[in-house]
């Protein structure tokens, strides 16, 4: 056995059931390895964009770490950018980047580089191979660390010797990490913070937006009063008829301070406390009242549905929640397809148990707004903020729950950065419907220009944040990665599209032209 074929079998050992990859030379005998193991998938992606923001998506449905293998340092650099997504979302993900022969780095050939450099931002745990046989037990460590609470990137730097050397032997499996648990005394001080006088408010995130945490959530509502609100980019929350609804902290600034107005306790549970996404002239960064009393029940590592538990039976909480979602009935308007009739159309078609992978853009209020009422789901947002984790998290996701209907809600700008994700979809044959939201701009961008003090920008300034001239053309590209697809100009026509491809199984992709 080489230390390829050990690492492969230690991680499938380990409960690794697949590999998203863009291999290279360096990889070739790890390549082999996955081929003699039957029991790791392998999946290509034609950009590592798409592998890495694949592995986020299999992480946050499942709990559970897929593996990406990546071509040494430029392979990773191209994946960063939803490495940064995954990492934000606490997904749990192992990277295998393959590496030169150590005797070879001397020589300082074309494609040498500090893949460690590169690699440490973006994870939360790097090692290096330092022999064939150490080559599995870095994957036995990799697999455990990445399933500590609630997700953590880990990354293997693989020499190509290393790889192809034999004599190796897999690994011990070790042990996942236990969860931490929330300091009574932080449960009994929220407790007391709740029975003060005063507007309060329970702020979620991370593992705190799964159905159970919600449940318990809503409960101490129920109780106190509470509000319920939710980080404004959360990784997966479960939402829909007959679960705990949630208030999303809106996008921009001075909405958010709005949204928060008069709070005078804030109990924040697997989340930061809410802040400015970006800078602005004479916007706040800090977004909560500056009188307003914080506790912070429950860190990111700390089991968040546990510590709500807790709260609730201290403050003798009634069984049954506050806020649980009813179903509502809204029409849509004839003729032509706006930001609110597409909104509506999705919130009635949108099938139960479906995924809803979102990256919408400056369509997305509407759509989360007209949703919070459709049968339950599962709704993923890119986390990080980095575009183009859309259709890559929409072919993870699929991969992990292939029984569920995926739908991806994905803006036009933000998609052209991994549209190749349509051709694994297509390969794969993924329950995947897309949904482009074309309006042939940047049109995030052309908001903030406003918000950072630009006034009566030029045609040049404008011109970078226009996606015309050429215009796009996302039923060409979705057919040439072999996904079938359709174009809708009015509502009549996205409803009739949608709900054609909820129908049809495997990947399809609609144009829908906003006006």
């Amino acid at each position: 056995m080489n230390g390829a074929e050990a690492l492969i079998q230690t991680l499938t050992d380990s409960g690794v059931k697949v590999c998203f990859a863009n291999p290279g030379t360096s990889e070739m005998q790890l390549v082999a390895a996955i081929d003699k193991q039957k029991g790791m998938r392998a999946i290509l992606g034609l950009f590592e964009g798409v592998v890495t923001g694949a592995a986020d998506g299999y992480g946050r449905m499942t709990d559970k770490p897929s593996a990406t293998l990546l071509h040494l340092g430029p392979g990773l650099a191209n994946g960063l950018a939803n490495l940064h997504n995954a990492k934000r979302a606490r997904t749990p993900m192992i990277n295998i980047v393959g590496d030169h022969a150590v005797e070879h780095l001397k020589h300082d050939a074309p494609l040498t580089s500090d893949i460690v450099g590169l690699a440490q931002p973006m994870s939360n745990w790097v090692r290096t191979s330092q022999s064939p046989s150490d080559l599995a037990k870095a994957g036995s460590e990799a697999a455990a660390i990445s399933q500590t609470y609630p997700g953590k990137i880990t990354t293997i730097i693989a020499p190509g010797d290393h790889a192809w050397t034999d004599g190796a032997e897999t690994a011990i499996i070790k042990n996942i990490p236990d969860t931490p648990k929330a300091n009574q005394n932080t449960i009994t001080e929220a407790a007391e913070i709740l029975s003060l006088a005063g507007p309060s408010a329970i702020f979620l995130g991370g593992r705190a937006l799964r159905e159970g945490a919600l449940f318990q959530a809503g409960r101490v509502a129920a109780k106190t009063g509470a509000r319920i609100i939710c980080e404004t980019l959360p990784a997966r929350l479960q939402r829909g008829i007959g679960r705990v609804a949630v208030e999303r902290l809106p996008y921009f600034a001075e909405m958010a301070v709005e949204h928060l107005e008069g709070l005078k306790k804030i109990i924040c549970v697997g989340v930061k406390p809410p802040v400015s996404f970006f800078a602005y002239p004479d916007k706040p960064s800090w977004l909560s009242p500056e009188d307003a009393t914080l506790i912070e029940l429950a860190d990111l590592h700390t089991d968040a549905e546990d510590a709500l538990v807790r709260l609730a039976e201290a403050i003798y909480a009634p069984k049954k929640p506050a806020n649980v979602q009813e179903a509502t009935q809204v029409s849509f308007e004839h003729g032509k397809l706006t930001r609110e009739s597409l909104g509506i159309i999705i919130s009635q078609l949108l099938p139960e148990n479906a995924i809803v992978s979102d990256e919408s853009g400056t369509s997305g209020g509407a759509l989360f707004r007209h949703t919070a009422s459709s049968p339950q789901h599962d709704w993923l947002i890119q986390t990080g903020g980095a575009i183009g984790q859309g259709l890559p998290v929409a072919v993870g996701a699929a991969v992990a729950c292939p029984t569920r209907k995926v739908l991806a809600l994905q803006a036009d700008g933000s998609g052209m950065y991994t549209l190749q994700a349509l051709w694994t979809m297509a390969r794969e044959n993924l329950d995947v419907t897309t949904v482009i939201m074309k309006n042939n701009s940047y049109g995030i961008l052309n908001i903030e220009l406003g918000r950072v003090g630009v006034t009566n920008p030029g045609p040049k300034a404008l011109s970078l944040l226009d996606l015309t001239n050429p215009e796009l053309d996302w039923v060409a590209m979705s057919e040439g990665m072999g996904v079938p697809a359709q174009r809708a100009e009015t509502a009549e026509q996205f409803h009739e599209a949608l709900a054609r491809g909820i129908d049809h199984s495997g990947p399809r992709l609609i144009e829908a032209v906003l006006r």
